[in-house]
């Protein structure tokens, strides 16, 4: 430690959420070099080398390969895919010397497909899966709570290639087992999740969830069948609705009632029986480079939320923002009293629950005014009928009706159907059996290092520091000289330092110059598996003290049994680690699809 390059720190510079990102930053494990930008120290680097070999061994384990790609791609390749023009700021783009697009990767579907259009031709030479650890970038423009939410950072992203769905189905749930061993190994408890497949498109995905309260993901859980999702996809059973013959329409006079809660209470009438308007706007790129605005009308049952994550996906739209009043107003309808009826320039999506019932109380267009009444298909035209409405605490679960509950949740990793998204763009075809020409079928599997680096500081710690498991501390054993490196206790340290090192004892020495109080704040707030002190009291009763930075149990052992009982002690803890990584029952949605 006297030459180690990187300070321990009594505070955390800044603010931050976590309380595990200030642990990290006390500990001499990284610095921020800008807004989401980090830096990892020695300390720090050697833990995520840690957490790399874990991802190596169960990649390799499933039939993985390791490649590497670069960061800076060529943009023609993100225009071939259509991603280059539907997302936003977070994708970094810029001209090279000659002129040419070029982009820094966030994700490798679009580069891994080239590859594997030029590697891959028949159908002899699948399945395959190849991965990486390799540094990518997002500007994100909310970078928050450490390495939780950053904009360069370590991935583990892993591609598979497949010639038909079975066998996607397969690679998938190896990788779902393979990451349970993972995080389990990394000391890491997860949930795993159904989620959105989003940007990367496909017809399914996986987040692994770290639960803690400083996540920004909503998830719904059943305690009773196991069912789990992320809020943005999460469905949930619905009531039926009233099945009464449709009335006729009436316009009523509603002042001051632009929210459900005051028109229930002018009307006493139920939540239940209103539909609830929902203005957003998309942008879409036209064919020439132009902007097109979409305005989109939703509609949803007053007692319900709307989820824009659904929203999205049913109009094929990557962001969606709120209209503004003049553009609600260019629609035909008025903020407070809006529904689909009589609105014009407007695609019109209507949640399910909401064309099932019938003589809802709605929106007139008009200040002031509502409609009783109101039924989809005589009273407007629905453009699309879906699953727009966001679960929530109480709802009945999807597959047992029993109460759903929500929780907070950090993605620590994610896994996704790709099916023939990028194949088809990017022309990654390979022959089959009867020599014809066919996509490749792909999937993609991707954890943040650094974010799981992250969560597991959360996970271990306490106030007065880390506690990182035996498998991704920096060293297995931090060892303490209280005496001067020259004496008789300082001899007998440099001796069980050389010899922990020689039998595998991975150890941290802290031979400085420093009072007892010092080397013991520092030693905690590492928090390394254990401790080993040595001193002229120690010496003299012929032991060494180890100590347990878990559990805080201390213990004198003779100093020549010293290398033995920390190579017993690290052994077992390896071991109890590693029996962690035992078989996940496969949700039920892994063999419907």
């Amino acid at each position: 430690m006297s030459t180690m390059f990187g300070a321990t720190l009594h505070t955390a510079p800044g603010r931050s959420e976590s309380e595990g990102h200030q642990m990290l930053q006390r500990a001499a494990m990284l610095r921020q070099v800008a807004q989401g930008i980090f830096a990892y120290l020695p300390l720090g680097w050697r833990t995520i080398r840690k957490i790399e070999a874990v991802m190596r061994s169960e990649m390799e384990r499933i039939g993985g390969q390791e490649v590497s790609m670069p960061v800076v791609n060529p943009a023609e390749l993100w225009k071939q895919s259509g991603r280059y023009f539907k997302i936003g700021p977070e994708l970094a783009r810029f001209r090279d010397r000659r002129g040419r697009d070029m982009v820094l990767a966030m994700t490798h579907e679009e580069l891994v497909t080239f590859l594997g259009r030029s590697e891959i031709e028949s159908y002899r030479q699948m399945p395959r899966m190849a991965f990486q650890l390799q540094t990518k970038f997002r500007d994100d423009a909310r970078p928050r709570a450490g390495l939780i939410r950053v904009r360069e950072f370590i991935m583990k992203d892993a591609y598979s290639f497949d010639v038909d769905e079975a066998g996607l189905a397969v690679q998938y749930r190896a990788q779902y087992q393979a990451y349970f061993n993972i995080f389990r190994r990394c000391g890491l408890p997860v949930e795993a999740v159904l989620s959105d497949v989003g940007m990367m498109g496909g017809s399914m995905a996986h987040e692994f969830m770290y639960l803690t309260p400083i996540g920004e993901d909503t998830l719904l859980l059943c305690d009773s069948c196991g069912f789990a999702a992320n809020r943005e996809v999460a469905t949930f059973r619905k009531p039926e609705p009233s099945t009464a013959a449709p009335a006729e329409l009436e316009e009523i006079a509603t002042p001051g009632t632009t929210t459900i809660e005051a028109l229930t209470a002018a009307l006493g009438v139920l939540a239940a029986e209103t539909a609830k308007a929902v203005f957003l706007a998309a942008e879409r790129e036209e064919t020439d480079g132009t902007v097109r605005t979409e305005y989109i009308l939703a509609v949803v049952r007053g007692d319900m939320e709307a989820n824009e994550t659904k929203i999205g996906n049913l109009v094929k739209a990557a962001e969606l923002r709120p209209m503004t009043e003049e553009e609600i107003a260019k629609i035909g309808s008025v903020a407070g009293y809006g529904s689909p009826v009589g609105v014009e320039g407007a695609t019109v999506i209507v949640d399910e629950l909401v064309a099932r019932s019938t003589n809802l109380v709605a929106g007139a267009n008009k200040e002031g005014f509502h409609l009783r009444n109101v039924n989809v298909g005589r009273d407007y035209v629905a453009d699309h009928v879906g699953d727009i409405t966001a679960a929530r605490a109480g709802d009945a679960c999807p597959n047992c009706s029993h109460e759903l509950r929500t929780t907070r949740g950090v993605e620590v990793g994610q896994i996704f159907k790709l099916g023939t998204r990028y194949s088809n763009d990017l022309g990654a075809m390979y022959l089959d059996a009867d020599g014809q020409r066919k996509p490749v079928i792909m999937g993609c599997y991707g954890i943040g290092v650094g974010r799981l680096l992250a969560c597991a500081a959360e996970e271990h710690r306490d106030e007065k520091g880390l506690r990182l498991p035996v498998s991704i501390a920096p060293y297995h054993a931090h060892l303490t000289l209280l005496d001067d490196v020259d004496s008789e206790a300082g001899e007998q340290a440099r001796r069980i330092y050389d010899e922990l090192w020689a039998s595998g004892v991975e150890v941290l020495f802290d031979d400085r110059n420093e009072r007892a109080g010092v080397k013991f704040a520092d030693a905690d707030v590492i928090g390394l598996p254990l401790r080993v002190t040595i001193g002229k009291r120690s010496l003299a009763d012929g032991a060494a003290e180890v100590r347990d930075r878990a559990t805080g149990e201390t213990t004198k052992v003779p100093i020549d049994g010293v290398v033995a009982e920390l190579g017993r002690r690290i052994a077992a803890m390896l071991a109890d680690t590693d029996a962690t990584a035992t078989p996940v029952e496969l949700p039920v949605e892994l063999f419907e699809h």
